[in-house]
């Protein structure tokens, strides 16, 4: 094996260990802010738990079975959750109007009690995770076609 296709393996490796990195950490902070903080989750944040903790499972197990060809049944997902992140994130700061917001029952994610250092609101956090895993993954998918 050549110098450059180990270095194009490693790579390849190293932005699917970071996609599983990101996946890992915005799990368990949901989960943490949920079960720990006592933090109900609205209806939106749910579809975008529903999108991210299967993420999570599914770039492990590629992780560990070094799978390059992840990306064409991860970034589906990632792309799902990327889309119901960016709703939210409309809905969060008003371009969307109030008739058609979807988590008005519940919990709401307006809440101060709902951002991270009382600066940034957890649907944006979540639209930041589905962002950097799918550009991570669209690496990963140019590295394998080559």
């Amino acid at each position: 094996m050549s110098i450059s296709t180990e270095r194009q393996e490693e790579g390849g490796w190293s932005t699917l260990f970071l996609a599983w990195a990101i996946a890992l950490a915005a799990t368990l902070g949901a989960l943490f802010i949920g079960e720990i903080m006592g933090q109900a989750p609205c209806i939106l944040c749910w579809y975008q738990r529903a999108f991210m903790f299967p993420l999570a499972l599914v770039l492990a197990v590629a992780v560990i079975q070094a799978d390059r060809n992840v990306w064409r049944y991860a970034l589906p997902l990632s792309g799902a959750g990327l889309l119901v992140a960016g709703y939210h994130v409309l809905l969060y700061y008003g371009f969307i109007p109030e008739a058609i917001v979807p988590c008005g029952k519940g919990p709401s994610c307006s809440d101060a009690k709902m951002t991270i250092f009382n600066v940034v609101p957890l649907p944006v956090l979540s639209l930041f995770a589905f962002s950097a895993i799918s550009i991570l993954l669209l690496i990963g998918r140019r590295e394998t076609v080559r």
